[in-house]
């Protein structure tokens, strides 16, 4: 008789197709604080001769808690760039864990072949402490048992205080029009940004990427994007006017779902702010494109645009109450090289917009020396000088490049690399990251659109999943994806050390984090085994614990 085999192990396994892993350990149980999703994986094999099909179960207490998912594997042509480190799982096009979907019918057991199931338990704030036992059983389409295994989950009588970070996972809402082939701000477009954006929130993203005109990013110079332009202009015989109800709905949309901070997009082309965004008007009765690629930054047509569209923005934000939580970009990326040319577009605008925070990418120590920056995202593989220096309110960020020693979220990296960000970023109180890509799903610059299920890495551009986070589902909902929850869990993780040293010091927690280690940690330089992680979040919560219940 085939043998039936389950086991289950963390949420920072990645569990390969191809792959015969012995899993010689026993993850048994884990702690948790009320107020947060915790997961684990259960895995399962046999060793029959052809494909089975089996029903999955959990009996609990607390069952209605419980989220299952499959754990799919996602082509991808491009796993890593030519260069990278020895902490890569692997490096070679194929087949990698990353898509969650709901499960809602039996699971295919395959001979010899461990697949997984991702388990999240969800804990209310009101939910009681104690300890949740957990029977997990696999069975036969007929109802008989053919294998079980436990877990448990210790909830603590702790809450896990609101996430302060500042997080921006960029929202590309042209590429849901696009993906679903409905029309930009129809009401299908309106829902559907919705679904994404409450997904977003419900992970840890407080901040979202706000299309006042189409976002001048990861475009072809002398291409465009789908127009995605909240703010309507009209050019009536040299006089400028603007409409502002669709942009009053993001934002009312924005805030009914829980985001805590609206990011303007940038007000110029990317890579130095020589041009200004594609821009449409009615002029004089007609849609036209009025700015774009062939609009010097700097030029008197624009800087007298932008002289009567921002006083009139600053007064909607202003009476909409989101002035103090509203954000400004002028260019993303620019170089040392265009200084001068990020430097002439600020100036335009920092007139108009006193009082506002401007924010953008920029890595280059000498850039930020120039003063000509209020607040930088500096790249976590180029940070160090700006830490040395002490600049205030720091915030980082990573995109394709960060591709070696440091943290980032592509496929073929460990989940523990994607996951430590957060300690990270704790021990160096850090105010806000930055990712590009929450939903990109365009070629690498946006010269076609594509379908994010076949191709995850923007055309052979990008390793496999930098560029989205989400998968679009057929309902019009988010796909959540394996490195979605290893971040939200890296946010969980920074709000409980800001917890506990709330009620310690954070010299304690930083002890804590660093004293069995033979090294400080950086950027660049953290444990990369699973197992320092789940004993230190467990060791975390349980200090929490003693320190409330005292």
């Amino acid at each position: 008789m085939a043998k039936y085999e389950l086991k289950i192990v963390s949420a920072l396994e990645k569990i390969f197709s191809d792959e015969s892993k012995i899993f010689d350990y026993n993850y048994t149980q884990m702690s948790a604080l009320k107020g947060e999703t915790v997961s684990f994986q259960v895995i399962y094999t046999y060793d029959g001769k052809f494909t089975d099909y089996a029903k999955f179960e959990i009996i609990s207490p607390r069952k209605e808690s419980i989220r299952v998912r499959e754990v799919v594997c996602v082509p991808c042509r491009y796993a890593a760039h030519k260069d990278f480190d020895e902490n890569y799982l692997r490096t070679k096009p194929g087949l990698y864990p990353d898509l969650l979907i709901d499960l809602t019918d039996s699971v295919s057991v395959v001979p010899n072949q461990w697949k997984s199931l991702w388990i999240d338990f969800e804990i209310n704030e009101d939910d009681e402490a104690g300890e949740v036992p957990l029977i997990l059983l696999m069975k036969s389409l007929d109802g008989e048992e053919l294998c079980r295994t436990e877990f448990k989950i210790n909830v603590l009588n702790a809450i896990l205080p609101k996430q302060t970070l500042i997080r921006t996972e960029w929202l590309h809402a042209d590429c849901l029009a696009d993906y679903y082939n409905i029309e930009v701000f129809s009401e299908k477009h309106w829902e559907i940004l919705g679904n994404f954006i409450r997904a977003a929130v419900k992970r840890g993203i407080n901040m979202i990427l706000t299309p006042q005109f189409t976002p001048p990013l990861d475009t072809k110079i002398g291409g465009e994007r789908t127009t995605t332009q909240l703010v309507d202009v009209f050019l009536e015989n040299g006089e400028y006017s603007f409409g502002f109800e669709k942009l009053k709905r993001w934002v009312g949309l924005c805030l009914d779902c829980g985001v805590e901070y609206i990011e303007m997009s940038h007000l110029f082309s990317q890579w130095g702010a020589k041009f200004a965004p594609k821009i449409l008007a009615y002029e004089n009765g007609e849609l036209k494109r009025i700015f774009g690629w062939e609009t010097i930054a700097d030029g008197e047509e624009y800087k007298n645009f932008l002289s009567a569209y921002l006083p009139k923005l600053v007064e909607k934000l202003k009476e909409w109450g989101i002035d103090s939580r509203t954000y400004f970009h002028i260019s993303d990326e620019p170089s040392l090289e265009q200084l001068n040319s990020y430097k002439a577009a600020k100036d335009i605008v920092q007139l108009f917009l006193k009082g506002f925070k401007i924010i953008d990418a920029v890595s280059e120590f000498d850039f930020y020396k120039s003063g000509v920056c209020d607040k930088i995202i500096c790249s976590n593989n180029h940070v160090e000088p700006f830490l040395n220096a002490k600049v205030p309110d720091l915030w980082t960020y990573y995109c394709t490049s960060e591709s070696i020693d440091v943290s980032n979220r592509f496929f073929s990296m460990p989940s523990a690399r994607t996951r430590i960000y957060g300690t990270q970023i704790f021990k160096f109180d850090i105010e806000g990251i930055l990712h590009w890509g929450y939903n990109f799903y365009n070629s690498q610059f946006s010269m076609k659109h594509i379908d994010p299920y076949f191709i995850t890495d923007a055309c052979e551009a990008f390793p496999g999943g930098d560029s989205f986070l989400v998968y679009p589902n057929p309902d019009g909902s988010a796909n959540e994806s394996i490195r979605m929850m290893l971040l939200y869990q890296a946010m969980t993780d920074l709000r409980a050390m800001q917890f506990l040293a709330s009620l310690k010091s954070k010299d304690y927690v930083m002890h804590l984090i660093e004293n069995e280690l033979e090294f400080e940690i950086t950027f660049s330089k953290y444990p990369c085994d699973n197992q320092y992680i789940l004993n230190l979040r467990d060791r975390i919560n349980l200090e929490i614990a003693a320190c409330v219940s005292e």
